[in-house]
């Protein structure tokens, strides 16, 4: 008797690892375009993953998921961000900053000189193809945003820009905000799509080391516990102005549910709004 090919789970899990031994990211990864920040998630987000990514007022928590989004498309994913903190209008202004290494003063006051008008138009060119999907976040909490998505064709990133957008007004902003948590969850599973939040942290300033920590998420411990990747940024900067170290930036790993913790250095040019990747900053 001939004996029908193993196809248990387990089996073509292992297929799978052995087809990565060249070095080709796993089907389910999906990248960030910051090299440094794929590596120290074991190279790359997963689908099915909730990241949070938590920092402190004017930290520069939506440049760096813009910048994200946008090079995650450049690399040719699916990528659509949501956003309740400015208009898509705002947002294709900071791509052209953030791309062209545009002054964003001039881009608002209509000043560019020629070598920067040159340069967003190469900007608008090499992005036609490869933008991401900017919509408003609706209105109703993580319900609305399925129904959005379920409109869309498939995605395999959704940022959600910020969290206290998906509050609804019907309870009080932590409950709501730790369900919301839950459901981002549920939804990236069910989507097979990786979902990351923004979210502020305001409890920062008053204590010596303002480096966030998980429980600085708050809203009853919901990040720390339903989210796969909890990232925190820090510009020390921001707290210390007369030191010279303006745009450093760490970014933290303070949790990774597949892999190890730790941290990665950016630079951030704050006319440009614009974060670069310390292991490639010439991108």
């Amino acid at each position: 008797m001939v004996r029908p090919p193993d196809i248990s789970p387990l089996s073509v899990l292992l297929s799978r690892i052995d087809a990565l031994a060249d070095g080709t990211p796993a089907p389910d990864t999906v990248r960030t375009g910051f090299p440094s920040i794929d590596k120290a998630l074991g190279s790359g987000m997963r689908r099915g993953d909730l990241i949070a990514l938590g920092g402190d007022v004017g930290s520069g928590k939506s440049s760096l998921v813009l910048a994200m989004a946008v090079r995650a498309a450049l690399l040719q994913q699916r990528v659509g961000l949501f956003t309740s903190e400015m208009s898509v209008d705002r947002l294709l202004e900071r791509v052209i900053a953030i791309e062209g290494r545009v002054r964003v003063d001039d881009l608002r006051q209509g000043t560019l000189d020629a070598e920067a008008r040159a340069s967003a138009g190469a900007v608008a060119v090499r992005m036609r193809a490869s933008m991401p999907l900017f919509e408003r976040m609706p209105t109703g909490g993580v319900p609305a945003l399925a129904e959005a998505l379920h409109d869309l064709p498939p995605l395999d990133f959704v940022i959600v820009d910020s969290l206290s957008g998906l509050a609804r007004g019907e309870r009080s902003l932590d409950h709501e905000l730790a369900t919301a948590i839950r459901e981002l969850k549920t939804l990236a599973l069910d989507r097979s799509m990786s979902i990351l939040t923004t979210a502020q942290l305001p409890h920062l300033t008053p204590r010596p080391d303002r480096r966030p920590v998980l429980d600085d998420f708050g809203v009853h411990g919901a990040v720390k516990q339903h989210a796969d990747v909890v990232l925190g940024l820090f510009r020390e900067d921001m707290y210390e102005p007369a030191r010279d170290i303006e745009g450093a930036t760490e970014l933290l790993v303070r949790k990774n549910r597949n892999g190890a913790t730790g941290y990665v250095d950016l630079y951030f040019y704050a006319k440009w709004m614009r974060f670069e990747d310390m292991l490639d900053p010439d991108r």
